[in-house]
């Protein structure tokens, strides 16, 4: 769920705890209303009993029966008059209050409901003891249920409500995060988007899950069928000219005829273009994506996995850059090439045109500059990406959407992607801070330029490299080796004091306790994990010297 979900959920949960009167929810058709039920039954607490009615097209006396059937309550088969039926609940509620228990009513669709039975409804919540109402009421329904509770001849009722709340279509971020985690769940490590396809996504979609469901599952089938190994805003843009409502209709359904040809084809040779897929694939350019699956730690917190600020325990990236096919050869890039241009009699190049200029092999360009500034080499095969490039050299990819203030604190030169005039992302390395003045350099040529001009084309999204200080993976109590014999050293001189220990090579309660120290001290999160992040703030305030860095470690 996004943060607008929890939240629904919360206010559904506390409007239970109030026990008594109404709770409104409302949303827009496919927000998510009904999903938000499902996960409402599924915690509410031992003791309570639910009435749900999916279906609210019904009269008064239908909508009472209902109610009984609901709740396994008997009456006369013969019934035919309200009085009878609202008598044998009302000893039913009696008696269930009497044994600790509550009794939740929940209607969705209830725009659906008719004035006549909203005051039937209405007056179920006259079914009380003295001190407590006996039926809380849950309404569940789209906009027009605002606009019906707001007339005049329903304000009684509307009175009664003690809990709001509407649910909003998701934002750009929550979008792309919960296509992300869409995929995760099926089984897939990484993204089958690109940027601009994520954008176009939110664009068609609203941001309405339902649509972003349906529109995201054609251009999945679109990308198979012409064997693409990403979706790009092509193929997002047909897809929604086949499926959305605003598209044209008469377009046709070509991709799923031709899926089905290639299903019945093609079956026989799946499993070995599958298993050789990269060999056999021969697009003219490789697209290019950075994509992080991060650790299920950082995946549960409210802003999904790529929140700053947060030590993971584990992660990993994939980076492929976009680089016409026929530079691609077994050849090193030279350290020595003219990646960077100073010429003083050359204008000073201006950081818009620089963007609009950059080529297609920029994003290579980006990457080998990065790779230069920690002495390290980037190979051109094809096969490894960058990130997997940098095991080889000893170093590690983060990949994180923050601000100014996370990458002053990583203090690592770092690839950001900025957005140019035409909406297109294009990489750059971040060399050094100073002040207010950012040292880029952008498609082979170093800049200086204020903040606040990257500012208003960057949205976050940047990747650094880093080294890890000791051979180690992640750090956590109960762990024992060497890593920990480092780390207990470098607390030691960080965060001062001693921690002698029977076993120093033994990652005890005492040093998660340091740690989460450390941790405080520079805003992580406080977990007593030693991840990327507290490794590479531990690695900063290091004397080793041989790291890269944006701005001087002061003494």
């Amino acid at each position: 769920m996004s943060a607008r979900h929890r939240e629904a959920l919360a206010h559904l949960l506390y409007g239970i705890g109030e026990g008594g009167g109404f709770v409104q929810l409302t949303g827009e058709v496919g927000t998510g209303k009904t999903t938000l039920c499902r996960c409402l039954l599924e915690q509410l607490p031992d003791g309570v009993d639910v009435a749900l009615i999916l279906n609210p097209m019904l009269n008064a006396f239908e909508l009472v029966a209902t109610i009984c059937d609901e709740l396994k309550i008997s009456y006369p088969a013969d019934a035919s008059s309200i009085k009878t039926l609202i008598d044998v609940l009302n000893e039913h509620l009696l008696r269930t209050h009497a044994a600790g228990h509550r009794t939740v009513l929940i209607i969705d669709e209830a725009q659906n409901l008719s004035a006549e039975v909203l005051e039937q409804i209405r007056l179920l919540t006259n079914l009380e003891t003295t001190q407590y109402k006996l039926l809380q009421i849950i309404l569940i329904g789209q906009p027009e249920l605002k606009a019906l509770l707001e007339r005049s001849d329903m304000r009684q009722l509307a009175q009664r409500v003690t809990a709001r709340y509407h649910l909003e279509p998701l934002r750009s971020d929550e979008v792309r995060a919960y296509i992300e985690h869409r995929l995760r769940v099926s089984g897939w490590k990484g993204n089958l988007f690109s940027t601009p396809a994520m954008n176009d996504v939110l664009r068609l979609s609203g941001g309405i899950p339902r649509m972003i469901n349906i529109l995201c599952d054609r251009a999945l089938l679109g990308a198979y069928v012409e064997e693409r190994k990403r979706v790009d805003r092509r193929i997002v843009r047909k897809a929604a000219g086949e499926v959305l409502p605003a598209q044209d209709q008469a377009a046709p359904l070509h991709w799923v005829w031709r899926a089905a040809a290639v299903m019945v084809i093609a079956a026989p040779l799946g499993w070995w273009s599958w298993v050789n897929r990269d060999r056999l694939w021969g697009a003219e350019t490789v697209n290019a994506e950075i994509a992080e699956v991060t650790d299920a730690e950082a995946a549960s917190e409210p802003h999904g996995a790529m929140e700053v600020g947060k030590d993971e325990s584990q992660a990993m990236l994939t980076a492929t850059v976009t680089v016409p096919q026929e530079t691609l050869a077994k050849t090193e890039v030279d350290p020595g090439a003219e990646s960077v241009v100073n010429d003083e009699e050359a204008p000073e190049p201006d950081l818009d045109i620089l963007l609009a200029n950059a080529g297609r092999s920029n994003d290579l360009q980006a990457w080998v500059a990065l790779f230069e500034l920690w002495g390290a080499s980037l190979w051109l095969d094809g096969e490894l990406q960058p990130c997997e490039q940098a095991k080889r050299e000893g170093l590690r990819c983060l990949v994180r959407k923050g601000n100014w203030t996370q990458l002053r604190a990583f203090n690592r030169p770092a690839l950001l992607e900025l957005v140019d005039d035409s909406g297109r992302h294009v990489s750059v390395v971040l060399r050094q801070l100073k002040d207010e003045q950012a040292e880029l350099v952008v498609a082979g040529q170093q800049i200086t330029v204020g903040r606040d001009q990257v500012d208003t084309r960057w949205y976050g999204t940047f990747v650094l490299l880093w080294k890890p200080p000791v051979e180690t993976g992640v750090l956590r109590l109960g762990d024992r080796g060497p890593g920990v014999r480092w780390l207990r050293s470098q607390l030691d001189d960080q965060i001062g004091g001693t921690n002698p220990a029977k076993d120093p090579s033994l990652f005890d309660t005492e040093l998660e306790r340091r740690v989460k120290l450390f941790q405080a001290r520079h805003a992580l999160r406080q977990d007593g994990v030693v991840g990327s992040e507290t490794l590479i703030h531990l690695n900063s305030h290091a004397a080793s010297g041989d790291s890269p860095v944006l701005q001087p470690v002061s003494s």
